[in-house]
């Protein structure tokens, strides 16, 4: 049986302290990105059930599937739901959901839900783009950058790289900071021209960490460019699915010299836990 080294293990949870039909508001949020699909129900203010799958061929279907593993076996169905946001790439194929929200204000509300209401800078780190958020004191977000350059150099490209490597994913980062010195990072991280120049790192001698090192350190130097122009504070806070590689977040900290916080929760959650915050506002608005 051939092996996917580039996916990510898929998750989902639901609550079973939370009495739903108590509830006073239901709200949901669905992030539907390129790579993976995020759902994620809330109770009031506390976190009932969510769904972590990756992204299928249809989007709709994708979203659909996600809310279901998210309703788990609680008995709560999607009628329940009071008001349900739609964030990411695949937003406008999320059929049940009433109001799409862009992923920078997403991503900000969700941040300050895992991490803490101190949160100003946020990192959101996905399949296809890095943003740097800048928030103000009370949460509104103030500024934001997104990358510049060939998108595969994110998460599809390092999604290329374990294929290559035959790394499972979630292991590139661990793996890449045993290496006692970081070699020089490769010239690109487009995934098209960085396979061609890992192969060739091959040749010279280099071992499989070393490479991993290599790839994740020019990886982590071109999110240090983008973070860098929102003027950051000291702490930041890390979302998407590359918060989880070690290796990139752990250069980022000793290269800008700050510190990443951390959280019992999954940062790749926090679009769609801010879609379902700004969803039970928009109710208690009305």
């Amino acid at each position: 049986m051939t092996q996917d080294y580039w996916r990510w293990p898929e998750s989902t949870w639901t609550s079973k302290d939370i009495d739903w039909k108590n509830s006073s508001t239901i709200t949901a949020g669905v992030d539907i990105g390129s790579n993976s699909t995020q759902a994620v129900v809330m109770c009031d203010n506390s976190l009932f059930g969510y769904a972590n799958l990756r992204t299928g061929p249809d989007y709709r279907e994708s979203a659909g599937q996600a809310m279901k593993q998210a309703l788990g076996k609680s008995g709560m169905t999607i009628r329940d739901i009071k008001y349900t946001v739609a964030t990411g790439w695949g937003s406008r194929n999320v059929a049940f959901a009433q109001k799409i929200v862009d992923e920078v204000n997403c991503h900000a509300r969700g941040a300050r839900f895992i991490y803490g209401s101190s949160v100003k800078t946020v990192v959101d780190l996905g399949a296809q783009t890095c943003k740097a958020i800048r928030l103000y004191d009370w949460g509104r977000v103030s500024d934001f950058m997104m990358n510049d350059k060939c998108a595969t150099g994110m998460g599809r490209g390092i999604e290329v790289m374990a294929d290559l490597l035959q790394v499972p994913i979630q292991e590139m980062g661990e793996r890449s900071l045993t290496v006692g010195k970081d070699p020089e990072p490769v010239s690109t991280t487009c995934y098209d021209f960085a396979n061609t120049e890992a192969i060739g790192l091959f040749r010279e001698g280099y071992k499989e960490n070393e490479v991993l090192a290599a790839y994740l350190f020019a990886i982590a130097w071109r999110i240090h460019g983008t973070v860098g122009k929102v003027n950051p504070e000291k702490e930041l806070a890390f979302t998407g699915g590359l918060a989880k590689n070690a290796g990139i977040v752990k250069r980022l900290e000793r290269d800008m010299k700050m510190t990443a916080l951390t959280s019992e929760y999954d940062p790749q959650l926090a679009g769609a836990i801010g879609a379902a915050l700004i969803a039970r506002d928009t109710v208690e608005k009305d």
